[in-house]
């Protein structure tokens, strides 16, 4: 599963920052999607791992 910040319409976000002001807590908001992972070989599981190291992010291949 890989989640990320949902995308929402102004509708949507207003009443998330209300709530947030009644509840005096920061919300956040995520969409989640079954994925399955991509088979890599072993170079380029290396490389991947190389490029997150140089990025200083996490790539998922998918």
């Amino acid at each position: 599963m890989i989640c990320s910040y949902a995308a929402m319409d102004d509708n949507k976000l207003e009443t998330l920052q209300r709530v947030e002001k009644e509840m005096g807590q920061t919300l956040l908001a995520f969409s989640c999607h079954e994925m399955r992972p991509a088979q890599l070989t072993p170079e380029q599981l290396e490389r991947i791992q190389a490029l997150e190291e140089d990025l200083g992010v996490v790539i998922v291949a998918l």
